[in-house]
């Protein structure tokens, strides 16, 4: 890996029947070679036939249905294809490690060879350390950053628009290696991605619930950015404390 704006990249994105890594399928997956300068150097999609219903809910997300899928080729025809085309790049997905962990799945399931250790780089994650959008979903950031509007929720679309959402993200690093190096350490969120007080300020947050959701299996940014928030409140108790030695008495 070297400078971000001449080194070649895959960008991956799935649709699949649910959200279940170890019980949902695969339903279409696309892939996309690209540099900053050169752009899309190769590209590969298909739909996928899962050998299974597709839940409503599902369906009405990528408005992919059985009938669309049923002739076409099964995961472990193309997953080989899908392997060679990664090769070692380096992946960028919006929360790449469901679509990584779901065909990792999927090629054990079908007992299909898979040695992946590809970085990954995660625009979600990149996205709260920029800190700039509102909300940080794909389509949210494509708007945020004014990309041309393309049909969401299909694997292809969503990886091109991915694809410049990441090079808006990614200027602000020299190198992938710096851009790798940072997101092994937590990023501090400015609100509540979710839950009841979804959009606060973490500072607005009844401690109450921050010390139930700290131990909630919830991904390591936000738990970060929780935890900071109660060692904040506590410091900022015990200089209370240190400073009105009866804050104590007026407490009880």
């Amino acid at each position: 890996m070297g400078q971000v704006s001449k080194d070649t990249f895959i960008c991956l994105d799935c649709e699949s029947t649910g959200l279940n890594v170890e019980q949902d399928r695969i339903i279409e997956i696309a892939l996309v070679k690209f540099t900053f300068e050169k752009k899309i150097i190769e590209s590969f999609e298909t739909l996928i036939n899962p050998e299974c219903i597709i839940p409503e809910e599902a369906k009405a997300i990528h408005n992919i249905s059985y009938s669309m899928v049923e002739n076409k080729p099964l995961i472990q025809e193309i997953l080989p294809q899908i392997f060679n085309m990664l090769d070692s790049y380096p992946i960028v997905g919006h929360g790449i490690s469901f679509d990584i962990n779901l065909i990792k799945h999927e090629a054990k399931r079908t007992k299909v060879p898979c040695n992946l250790k590809n970085t990954l780089i995660d625009t979600l994650r990149l996205a709260r350390l920029y800190g700039n959008s509102p909300i940080n979903s794909l389509e949210k950031l494509r708007e945020h950053f004014h990309i041309e509007q393309t049909k969401a929720h299909r694997a292809m679309n969503d990886v091109l628009v991915n694809i410049e959402v990441f090079k808006k993200l990614a200027q602000s690093f020299n190198t992938t290696e710096d851009l790798v190096a940072r997101l092994k350490r937590p990023i501090l969120l400015n609100t509540m991605p979710l839950g009841k007080y979804k959009g606060q300020k973490f500072s607005n947050i009844p401690i109450e619930y921050l010390l139930w959701a700290a131990n909630m299996h919830f991904d390591e940014d936000l738990l970060f950015s929780i935890n900071t928030e109660i060692k904040n409140r506590e410091k900022t108790k015990n200089f209370e404390r240190s400073v009105n030695p009866f804050s104590v008495l007026d407490s009880e």
